[in-house]
């Protein structure tokens, strides 16, 4: 009996050791969100509709990828970054050709790149030197509102969808030659927008407190490490 286990344990600990993480269901799902992000920018001066249909589905990935992942058991600390990169990116890149597209906001844009980037950056850094398996692993005695933002995937998701909503609402929206002049000149785009656009400014508000949650716990960590070294 106890020859079977050791046998048995050595299997197991051979499959762990073949088991490769870039191969892992979750992540070849990542890499097809690349390559979709990828057509999508090249696409993305010339056919409005087809880049945004797969930027579109891109994004719509990112939330599959996440059930695959605990569907297979396969998470992983490449597939979490690989997937905020991703998410950082193609949205970084739309945000750029709509600060072409609209010139008079283009600092608007080019400080939500800077906001966008700058607050997860800051929060998966924290995250990690916490201690944390993951960046949407929030503590108890973190700020309510990023709980409520990480811990419950419906809401993530909401927002998630409705900030890129009202980008892609935008973009699209930079094609059309019309102005608004009347309400006949209001378009499903326009309503997409207005609908999308306070559910995208809350993100960006998140943003800013994830942005002052993640430095504040990067500065207590200093501080007791100032701590140690005196002592």
């Amino acid at each position: 009996i106890m020859s079977n286990k050791k046998q048995i344990s050595s299997l197991q600990k051979r499959q762990e050791v073949t088991e490769n993480v870039f191969l892992f269901v979750p992540n070849i799902i990542g890499y097809s969100r690349v390559i979709l992000a990828i057509l999508s920018l090249y696409l993305m001066p010339s056919n409005p509709w087809t880049c945004m249909g797969l930027y579109i589905v891109s994004c719509f990935l990112d939330a599959v990828d996440g059930n695959a992942a605990r569907y297979y058991n396969q998470c992983s600390k490449f597939g979490a970054v690989l997937d905020m990169v991703t998410d950082r990116s193609t949205t970084s890149c739309l945000l750029c050709f709509l600060a072409s597209a609209y010139k008079p906001w283009a600092m608007v844009f080019q400080l939500l790149i800077s906001l966008d980037l700058s607050s997860h950056y800051m929060h998966m850094y924290s995250s990690l030197t916490a201690g944390a398996a993951s960046h949407k692993q929030i503590s108890k005695s973190s700020n309510p509102i990023l709980r409520a933002y990480y811990s419950n995937n419906k809401v993530l998701f909401a927002f998630c969808a409705f900030n890129e909503l009202f980008f892609v609402a935008l973009y699209l929206l930079s094609f059309e030659k019309t102005s608004i002049g009347s309400w006949k000149d209001f378009s499903l785009l326009h309503l997409l927008a207005l609908i999308s656009f306070p559910i995208c400014a809350g993100k960006q508000i998140i943003n800013v407190i994830q942005l002052i949650s993640a430095s504040q716990s990067l500065a207590k960590v200093d501080i007791e490490d100032r701590k140690k070294t005196t002592m």
